[in-house]
């Protein structure tokens, strides 16, 4: 089981030294959040708080993910960085091939790509990207970025994206696994067909196991059940010795944690040496524990 630590919303300038933290007390990854703009106006819900508002959000800082992942990276030398995650489908793919590859060579290949969709309309107008087939320009996105972070020459047909025969370089010293978030059917179905990995996206505890059972039966229906798979959730198992070792024995193999509740109104008030406290008091009781 490993271990990553999700802090999101909050100072900027707190990103680095709890980064340096983190890799300190073991935790083997560290998660970052994307958010492109906040409108003003909006009928759209979050999918993850229980009542589907948004407001959280307003005033909240969040740096540009890649940017900050290689500012994390360059004062650290062990723990990966995840896109927690990445709008894959309102961005261009080619320009998230590069950013991705560049940051992944930087950093000796301490990133693993999470991607998703935006649940924000918003997001695709302001891209200038259609809300229409969102899901099947996402698929072909995810081939796209992967083919292009391999190395080598690679072209594409698709629907939405056509490509000549182009390569970049560098390329990574190896593949960028790419993790797909979300809960409905499609965007399990994704995961399995396509990913090398889940996201979980928290939400009701109750809900993670049918998730799971889920996930795993598509991965059978899509012949990928016999390929390495991550599997990333977010759970109260989490927080204890025991729970942790309840997650392992369900197939999951990394848990994420937080040490506030990152969906309130208002800027987060929690002082950096006290989000270092908490890691650490962590780390001491769980991941020590369980990471030999």
């Amino acid at each position: 089981m490993r271990f990553s630590y999700a802090e999101a919303m909050t100072d900027p300038s707190y990103h680095l030294p709890l980064a340096r933290a983190a890799e300190a007390a073991g935790y083997a990854g560290m998660t970052v959040a994307d958010s492109l703009v906040y409108p003003r106006e909006s009928d759209s819900a979050y999918p993850y708080t229980a009542d589907g508002s948004r407001e959280f959000l307003e005033d909240k800082a969040f740096l540009e993910p890649f940017s900050l992942i290689a500012a994390m990276g360059a004062v650290t030398s062990t723990i990966r960085f995840v896109p927690f995650v990445l709008k894959l489908a309102v961005r261009p793919p080619v320009l998230v091939a590069k950013q991705a590859g560049s940051v992944a060579f930087l950093t000796g290949g301490r990133l693993a790509l999470g991607v998703g969709l935006s649940p924000w309309p918003e997001d695709f107008a302001v891209m200038g990207v259609p809300w229409e087939r969102r899901g099947r320009r996402m698929d072909e996105a995810i081939e796209v970025v992967r083919g292009l972070t391999r190395g080598g020459y690679f072209e594409y047909h698709g629907e939405f994206f056509d490509l000549p025969a182009v390569k970049m370089t560098p390329a990574p010293d190896g593949p960028i696994p790419i993790l797909v978030g979300g809960h409905s059917e499609a965007a399990l179905r994704r995961a399995a067909r396509l990913g090398d990995g889940w996201m979980h996206g928290g939400g009701d505890p109750a809900e993670l196991d049918r998730l799971l059972t889920r996930l795993n039966e598509l991965r059978v229906e899509e012949g990928t059940a016999d390929r390495p798979f991550e599997i990333h959730v977010i759970s109260p198992d989490a927080y204890s010795v025991d729970g942790v070792r309840r997650l392992a024995d369900k197939g999951v193999t990394d848990v994420i944690v937080g040490f506030r509740d990152p969906y309130v109104k208002g800027p987060d008030t929690q002082p950096l040496a006290t989000k270092i406290e908490r890691l650490e008091r962590f780390a001491e009781a769980v991941i020590a524990k369980i990471t030999p």
